[in-house]
């Protein structure tokens, strides 16, 4: 079993050697969610690869059943479950890959005035009903299962997303590559959502702009990320308006920093 740290100083290494001294420690920077995540599958056997958040977990024989769906359908590369909140309420997970319109949908809150008309929600997968199979744009990374087969024809996660994102470009290419993505409600999951990230949002927030940012450089072209950032940055001065307290100390300073370079620049920040 491998198990991948980075750079902890809360006494996981030593617990680990102590309590599961078979496994296999692999110490390494922080390299992002992407990052640990290529770190554990490129050591890891089997069919298929469990990406499960630290802030979720299984319910009943959830595992099996995903691994079963998946054998059923080789055409899959990816199989996402159902995930629930903790109060047992659904957690809607399916999303739809980022477009110019999209981003506006979300970041200027327009959404909100048909919150069920895909003209206006496709970023969020409105009206994907989530009680039977389905095949979906991309999910939730917080649980998904990859079949291994599919990740050596397009390759693990690309560590320059350090967070957020990471799950958007990679699904995206499986799409490019033929491979499918399918959602499966016969497995459940809990998941807390938000558990890490919330607890250093300011900082996070902004790596969540960046993701769209460097997602938009990749998938289509320098001017198309740097129209993206000019949107982003309307929006985040739009925000830091109308928004109260730490929103708007949020969104001030994610205005700052896209209003302080182009999107290649802020791209090659490190």
């Amino acid at each position: 079993m491998p198990v991948v740290d980075h750079g902890s100083i809360d006494g996981t290494l030593e617990l680990v050697r102590e309590r599961f001294p078979d496994a296999r420690l692999i110490e390494q920077e922080n390299k992002g969610l992407g990052g640990g995540s290529n770190a554990g599958m490129r050591v890891a056997s089997g069919d298929y690869f469990l990406l499960l958040n630290s802030d979720a977990w299984a319910l009943d024989d959830a595992v099996e059943k995903l691994a079963a769906f998946a054998d059923e359908h080789p055409d899959a590369a990816v199989v996402g479950p159902r995930l629930l909140n903790t109060d047992g309420s659904l957690q809607r997970t399916v999303r739809g890959f980022p477009t110019i319109w999209r981003l506006t949908t979300e970041y200027f809150l327009l959404r909100k005035l048909g919150p069920r008309t895909r003209a206006l929600n496709a970023f969020y997968g409105s009206r994907f009903a989530h009680d039977r199979v389905r095949e979906a744009e991309w999910m939730m990374g917080a649980c998904l299962l990859v079949r291994r087969e599919a990740a050596d024809t397009v390759g693990l996660f690309d560590e320059d997303f350090f967070m957020f994102s990471e799950e958007t470009d990679w699904l995206y290419r499986f799409h490019r590559a033929g491979w499918k993505v399918l959602f499966f409600p016969g497995a459940e999951f809990v998941h807390v959502g938000g558990a890490t990230t919330s607890q250093n949002w300011g900082p996070m927030y902004r790596e969540q702009l960046r993701g769209h940012l460097r997602f938009f450089a990749k998938h289509g072209s320098p001017r198309d990320a740097e129209r993206a950032r000019r949107l982003l940055l309307s929006s985040m001065r739009l925000r830091a308006l109308v928004f109260r307290g730490e929103r708007r100390k949020t969104t001030a300073q994610a205005a700052r920093w896209l209003a302080s370079g182009r999107a290649r620049d802020l791209l090659e920040e490190s």
